[in-house]
Parts: structure tokens; C-alpha cells; sequence
């Protein structure tokens, strides 16, 4: 077959003076470089007249370049939207990526009638309200607990608000003021619900004036119970403003960027502020920027963090990057004007100093918890006599409750850390209740069978270079005999024997042989890598267990009862709290529950009793 040779000349004439995205392919037709371009004649050609500066990542990418390809756009802001676009389809190996699959979590503050607050994470819609977005989960956690304190707005699900017959124990430690069961009436409740509606707003002056005012109509009317809990009310929200970071502008909506670079590592750290209050931060370290400035990357970030999410109206950077294409498609993308500014000066010069420190903090740490890995990983090699190469590591466990619903886990440790994508959970059939050996053997034969004969498809994994049984003696000796049936005895194996009264530190690694366990120090860092492997893979074997339990308890007690469909199975667990509670509730009160007739509630008691 007859070679066709990249002509870079041809390639570079036929280019046009106009904006859009070109691909870098290689020989084996796969994108490995996407850009976006003003003029593409232009930019394209520049990776063929530098040779000086050029990073050594660039030079290997053109040293790779078989064909380009290019896409003309009608301006510079679409190829941007469609740039980003194909390095999230295409995942090229030399493009600057940042991995943030997840949605950012809001406040929701629900249009009922008793509106409730509401941890949320997806899209949004206008049946609703929303605050935010935070940094993280527990940025809006803690936030809903400070909008319970001070407002004792509602959080309880709808079907349990319906359902409640007493106040909660939110209402005892005063953190709900129970609408549930009419312990205030309307108007002020909702007044409560617009306050924090305010303050999540940033609007603090003016909610403390209203609650001023509502406690001083209170005095007034010598209504003096309500007048002191509004005056706690407005204690507490002064304590709080006092203890958080607050802008200048006490409605400003603003993102604050900064990039650091150091040993091989880049981050970007992102702070958000909302309603002028700090929120919090979290830091990002993109994959492919080893040798990339910080410029490149926080350029990279704004276009691919922003596009397809909400972006507020300011984002502060701290380096100088191009911003008109950014900007005229954030603008578009959110029907509002969005500014970006790389020259902060004031109060916002201080803003990103802080996140330029983040940036390098978590740059510190993540070379820290490197080199940790690094010493935990070569101390275990040493310890078991493992070769240098040696760095997969695939942890098993069996959880099960008297031998009901039993799971299997396998945890998957490599390339310095656990790899979540790859854990597998299996449900054990087949076998006598409670037999921890045939379950062992089991889950480990479906584990391996396909790739010790060739057949494991990608999905399936890759053979460990150390097997981990949490385990002693004779689950090791089940394990054993399996990867010798499979022929892949030459795994290195140990199990994890819990020590005297299971006390962590004094585990002993049991061996497949006549082998003397061995028992490392406590402060070993070999034993707390297995430590921490054996325990992911409890924690992930026990989550398994439950959530299966409580399915099969529950279908098997309530899904064949003849008249219980879905809708009145969800009123009876939400009623009672689970399934002991039904079990344990009265014919007449399990007839109070709606859906649920007198005839239906005698039924579903013989059943359960």
C-alpha cells in the first residue's frame, strides 16, 4: 500500500484567511490536537516557522501531524463553542483538558405554597428558585443548616410534610418553625421564606431592617415570645455577617481565577462569590499541561468550564488572555453582559492574590500527597518483594448480613491512586448462605476467568500485579486455588488478617503458603497504602450490601401484598419511617395513611405479622 506523505506546503497554501477550527491527525487517522483561530491561515502556519520557545509538548505534536483538517466558522466566538466541543468528544491527546464532569449544586427554594429549601445538582428550570452555584456540596449544606438556624425555613420532603401529625425534632432544636402542623400561620412564614430568599441575595441590611421592624410590631402588640425569637434572629445574622468574607458590593456576582505552575503541575483555582459573599474555592489540575504557562491553561479553563454552564457577570483572571471571543459568547450564552477582566486593581487585586495563593497551596499538597503515595507504594514493594514495576493493585471483600444479600467488591488502586471508574461490585448467588469461601471463589472466577483466557474486553480491566483478599487464612487458600485453576498463580497474593480485637495497626498479611504472616509497624507506610485499599473496599462492599438488603426486604414484604402499588408502598415507608415501622404500626393507624382503606390496612397487617 502506497504511503501518502503530509505536504505541509500544500496543506499551508490551500488554508483560508477565516476563522474557524483546525484538527491535527496522525497516522493512524485520530485527532490529536484540536485549536480555534481568527485566521487559520495564520495560526496554522505558525507551528511550522517557530523553532525557537516552542515547548517540547507542542514540538512532539508536529512532529506527529499526518493530514489537517479544518472547519470554517463565521466567527471567532462560534469556533470557540465548537473547539471545546470536539476536545470533549475527541480527547485529543495534546489538547489542555480540565475533567469536571459534574453539575455545580444550588440552593433550591421550592414555589410551594410552603416553599422549602432544598439541596439541588442538575439543570435548572423556572418552576423554581435558585441560589448559587457553590463550590462544592458542602458549601450548600452548610449553608441550608445557617438558613434553618436563623429562618427555620423548611427542608422536609414533600410526602413527609403532608404525613406529619407532630412537629419534628427540627422544631424542638429550633431549626424549622414547624408550617407542617400550623405552628405559624402563613404570613409569617413566608415572610421567614423571603428573608432567606434576601440574604442568599446578599441583601443583609435590608433583612435585618425587616426583621427590626417585625420585632418591634411584636413589642408593641406585647406579643414579647415572638419579639425575643426575632431578636435571636437577628443576633445570629449579625454573628454570621461578621464571621464571612463579604465584598465591597454586597450584590456582586463574580468568579475569581488564578493559575500556578510548578514541578510539573498546574492548577487553577476558582473562587466564587455570590450576593458578595465568599463561597468558597476549588482547584482544578488539567490533564496534558505539563509544560504549558499559566496563560495557556487559565485561557484553556474560562473556555471549556464556562461554555454550557451559567457564568456570572464578572470573571477576574490573573493572567492576560485573549478575552473578546470569551466574552461575546458568554454574553450570548447567558443573555446578559459578561465581563472578564485580567488587569484587577483594588479590592479585586486582593481577591486574586488569594486565589493565586489557593493555586499554589494545592500545588504543595498534591507534591506532597505524591511523594506519599510514592513511599507508600515503593515501601510495600520492598515489603513483599515485589518488583519495581509492580503498581496495580485489586482489592477484594464479602459483605452480607447472616448470609442475606451477599456482595462482592473489588477496589482498583493504580497510577498512584484508587480508580473509582473501575470498581466492580458482584452479587453472589448461588451458594450457602453465609459461606465467605464460595463467595470468595466465586466473585474471584468472574473477576479473571475472561482475562486469563484472553477474551477481557477493555471494560473488563487488566490483571493486577498484587491481589488483596480482606481475609485471613482460609479465604487466601480459596484464593489460591482459583488463580491456580486460571493459571495465573503467578500473582503476587496476601490477604488482611484483622488484628487483636480488630484493632487497626495490628493487622498481619497472611500468605497463600506455609509462609509466617507478617506484621508491620503500625507507622509503616506499606501498611496504611493496604490499609487504605482493604477499607475502600469494605466501605464499597458494605454500601453494596445495604442498599441490596433494604431492596429485597422491602419488595418481599410490601410488593406482593395484592392493592399495594408503588405510590401507597413510598405513603407507608414515608408514614412510618421504613419498613419496621409499618411492621410495627396498628390497623388503624396504617388506615389513617391516605390510599389506605380499613379492609386494605387489615390485609397488609396480616402479611406483615
Amino acid at each position: 500500500m502506497e504511503q501518502v506523505v503530509f505536504n505541509v506546503a500544500e496543506t499551508l497554501a490551500n488554508l483560508p484567511h477565516m476563522p474557524g477550527v483546525y484538527r491535527m491527525i496522525n497516522s493512524e487517522a485520530q485527532a490529536i490536537y484540536v485549536g480555534k483561530a481568527r485566521d487559520l491561515k495564520k495560526r496554522v502556519s505558525s507551528y511550522f516557522q517557530k523553532t525557537l520557545g516552542v515547548s517540547p509538548r507542542i514540538q512532539l505534536m508536529v512532529a506527529q501531524i499526518a493530514a489537517i483538517e479544518t472547519t470554517v466558522t463565521r466567527s471567532e466566538a462560534e469556533a470557540l463553542l465548537l473547539e471545546n466541543n470536539l476536545i470533549k468528544t475527541l480527547t485529543p491527546r495534546y489538547n489542555i483538558r480540565f475533567v469536571d464532569d459534574k453539575s455545580y449544586p444550588y440552593i433550591k427554594l421550592t414555589r410551594d405554597s410552603v416553599p422549602r429549601l432544598a439541596y439541588y445538582r442538575g439543570s435548572l428550570d423556572k418552576a423554581h428558585r435558585y441560589f448559587g452555584p457553590f463550590p462544592n456540596s458542602g458549601a450548600v449544606k452548610e449553608s441550608i443548616h445557617l438558613l434553618q438556624k436563623v429562618f427555620r425555613v423548611r427542608t422536609c420532603e414533600d410526602t413527609v410534610f403532608r404525613n406529619r401529625s407532630r412537629p419534628c425534632l427540627l422544631y424542638q432544636i429550633r431549626c424549622c418553625s414547624a408550617p407542617c402542623v400550623g405552628l405559624i400561620d402563613s404570613a409569617n412564614y413566608l415572610e421567614d421564606v423571603n428573608s432567606a430568599a434576601l440574604f442568599l441575595q446578599g441583601k443583609e441590611d435590608e433583612v435585618i431592617q425587616r426583621l427590626i421592624d417585625r420585632m418591634n410590631a411584636a413589642a408593641e402588640r406585647h406579643d414579647f415570645e415572638a419579639a425575643a425569637l426575632l431578636r435571636d434572629q437577628i443576633k445570629s445574622l449579625r454573628t454570621v455577617r461578621e464571621k464571612q468574607f463579604v465584598a465591597n458590593d454586597s450584590e456582586l456576582d463574580a468568579d475569581i481565577i488564578a493559575c500556578a505552575a510548578n514541578g510539573g503541575i498546574v492548577c487553577v483555582n476558582l473562587v466564587m462569590i455570590r450576593g458578595g459573599r465568599h463561597l468558597g474555592d476549588k482547584s482544578f489540575y488539567p490533564k496534558n499541561a505539563d509544560d504549558c504557562d499559566a496563560g495557556g491553561a487559565l485561557e484553556a479553563f474560562v473556555a471549556q468550564h464556562y461554555l454550557g454552564r451559567a457564568a456570572p457577570p464578572l470573571i477576574v483572571v490573573s493572567e492576560r488572555i485573549a478575552i473578546g471571543a470569551l466574552e461575546q459568547l458568554l454574553t450570548e450564552q447567558s443573555g446578559r453582559k459578561v465581563r472578564i477582566v485580567n488587569n484587577a486593581i483594588g479590592g479585586r487585586k486582593a481577591w486574586v492574590s488569594m486565589a493565586a495563593q489557593n493555586a499554589r497551596l494545592g500545588i504543595d499538597q498534591k507534591i506532597a500527597m505524591a511523594a506519599t503515595r510514592e513511599a507508600r507504594l515503593s515501601a510495600l514493594q520492598q515489603s513483599l518483594n515485589l518488583p519495581d514495576s509492580a503498581h496495580r493493585i485489586e482489592c477484594f471483600d464479602i459483605s452480607h448480613t447472616s448470609g442475606e444479600a451477599t456482595v462482592a467488591s473489588c477496589v482498583v488502586y493504580d497510577h498512584g491512586g484508587m480508580q473509582n471508574s473501575e470498581y466492580r461490585r458482584y452479587n453472589i448467588t448461588g451458594i450457602t448462605p453465609g459461606d465467605d469461601y464460595a463467595a470468595m471463589r466465586q466473585v474471584l472466577t468472574r473477576r479473571y476467568r475472561k482475562l486469563a483466557e484472553g477474551e477481557g474486553k477493555a471494560t473488563d480491566g487488566k490483571l493486577p500485579d498484587l491481589i488483596l483478599i480482606d481475609g485471613g487464612k482460609g479465604q487466601v487458600g480459596v484464593a489460591f486455588e482459583v488463580l491456580a485453576e486460571l493459571g495465573l498463580h503467578e500473582i503476587a497474593l496476601i490477604g488482611v488478617a484483622k488484628g487483636e480485637a480488630r484493632k487497626p495497626g495490628l493487622e498481619q498479611l497472611v500468605f497463600a503458603h506455609d509462609q509466617k504472616p507478617l506484621q508491620l509497624g503500625a507507622d509503616h507506610p506499606a501498611l496504611h497504602l493496604i490499609q487504605q485499599i482493604r477499607d475502600e473496599a469494605h466501605r464499597f462492599a458494605i454500601f453494596g450490601h445495604r442498599a441490596k438488603r433494604a431492596k429485597a426486604r422491602t419488595s418481599s414484604s410490601l410488593e406482593h401484598i395484592g392493592g399495594i402499588g408503588a405510590k401507597r408502598r413510598q405513603r407507608l415507608l414515608t408514614r412510618f419511617g421504613g419498613l419496621r415501622g409499618v411492621q410495627s404500626a396498628s390497623i388503624d393507624e396504617l388506615a389513617r395513611v391516605e390510599g389506605i382503606s380499613r379492609s386494605l390496612a387489615e390485609k397488609i397487617y396480616q402479611e406483615l405479622h
